[in-house]
């Protein structure tokens, strides 16, 4: 099967620091590193403000999995309220080529 990447991309709701939200991510790491089929994950933050939280899993089903049990995880509530409301969007894409160090 072709591995699968997962893109969010959002802004961060008004009044969040760039900390506090890292903080907040840093929350989801347990549950994310034990999802069935997790292979590698990274948050950036671009000069315009825009956030990407981009991971790469195993299969599309495990991407669904882990999207499916995301928002009842107890640090979803917090993590949501920090993202400006509408802003963020998903997509998923396969790995077509991927280079390591």
């Amino acid at each position: 099967m072709t591995q699968v990447a997962e893109f969010v991309t959002f802004t961060l709701a008004e009044g969040t620091t760039t900390e506090e939200f890292i903080k907040l991510s840093q929350a989801t790491e347990a549950f994310v590193r034990a999802a069935p089929g997790f292979v590698h994950r990274n948050l950036s933050k671009g000069d315009d403000g825009g956030w990407t939280d981009c991971v790469v899993w195993q299969n599309m089903n495990a991407a669904q999995d882990a999207a499916a049990k995301f928002p009842q995880q107890e640090f979803a509530s917090a993590l949501m309220a920090a993202i400006k409301p509408g802003s963020e969007k998903m997509r998923h894409e396969n790995v077509l080529w991927n280079m390591t160090v």
